[in-house]
């Protein structure tokens, strides 16, 4: 058989690719069930993500395509059991068939049956508190075999991964039990998905860090002395409607004034301001306020 390799990195995007679609599956179909009794989902979310499972594979795998994930990182399943070893149809040692039968049916019991009963499992002897030392000896005795199996598949699964990442054939315990190796769905084609939204989207989200750590520290009314001098119109906000307050730009319904300048404001823009700037600045003249004062009083 011709030695081939295939890209570790595809096949871990392509397995995570697929996990994202069902998440997108699954929340468009909670959307559509939001008007309804609250929670109502909630206690069927294991038959809900086996349903999403299952149709996904129904349209890929069993009709002899790839899943969504597979097909972005150009990948499909080949049965190793029936691989091609010599020959004229030989050539870049992609050839194969595809899954059989029962390959596709024991994939779907174990993947999506597998995961569904372990959930529920999981759920139901932990609402049936199993682990609590009060339980009968047989419920006591089910938690622990329970707990053993759990850490036995996952020690399996790590050995699995090691052997994955060292040989890239078989990435999960299933796919080595079937025989069910990811190859190139074809030898010319490289996978279609890039990079470069996701690092817009790095970029975009540590900008996006930065401001949220700075705007607190900045106060609005010293940026807006600061890009008064740059504006182009200056004559119009020299002119403004003294009436105004010049922080809501509004006229005010209870009028104070501040001291010494004696410029208008609404009570509640100039308390606040001057109750959070112990040296605030008047917005029109940029004088220090000492003190505000009830417009009209003497």
């Amino acid at each position: 058989m011709i030695p081939i390799t295939i890209s570790r990195v595809n096949q871990f995007d392509a397995a995570r690719l697929d996990v994202e679609m069902s998440a997108m599956l699954k929340e468009q179909l909670v959307k559509v069930f939001s008007l309804m009794k609250p929670g109502l989902l909630f206690q069927y979310e294991p038959e809900l993500d086996a349903f999403l499972e299952f149709l996904i594979w129904r349209f890929s795998i069993w009709v002899d395509k790839p899943t969504p994930g597979n097909a972005l990182m150009n990948l499909r399943y080949r049965d190793e059991r029936a691989a091609p070893i010599a020959g004229k149809e030989v050539r870049t040692g992609l050839e194969g068939p595809g899954l059989s039968v029962s390959q596709k049916i024991l994939y779907c019991i174990s993947t999506v049956g597998g995961q569904y009963l372990l959930s529920r499992l999981q759920s139901f002897s932990a609402f049936r508190r199993w682990g609590d030392s009060e339980q009968r000896p047989l419920a006591r005795r089910a938690w622990g075999m329970v707990q053993h199996a759990e850490g036995l598949y996952r020690a399996v699964s790590f050995f699995n991964l090691l052997s994955f990442l060292y040989g890239g054939r078989y990435k999960t315990l299933v796919e080595r039990i079937l025989k069910a190796r990811l190859v190139y769905g074809s030898p010319n084609m490289n996978r279609a998905v890039s990079f470069e939204y996701m690092n817009r989207q790095l970029v975009w989200n540590e900008f996006s860090e930065m401001l949220l750590l700075l705007l607190p520290l900045l106060n609005s009314s010293s940026v807006k002395k600061f890009l008064l001098p740059f504006s182009k119109d200056k004559s119009a906000s020299s002119s403004g409607d003294e009436a105004n307050c010049p922080i809501c730009v509004s006229s005010p319904s209870i009028p104070f004034v501040a001291l010494p300048c004696q410029h208008r404001y609404c009570y509640y823009c100039l308390r606040t301001r001057s109750a959070a700037t112990s040296s605030y600045r008047c917005a029109r003249c940029n004088e220090v306020v000492v003190a505000i004062q009830r417009h009209g009083s003497s």
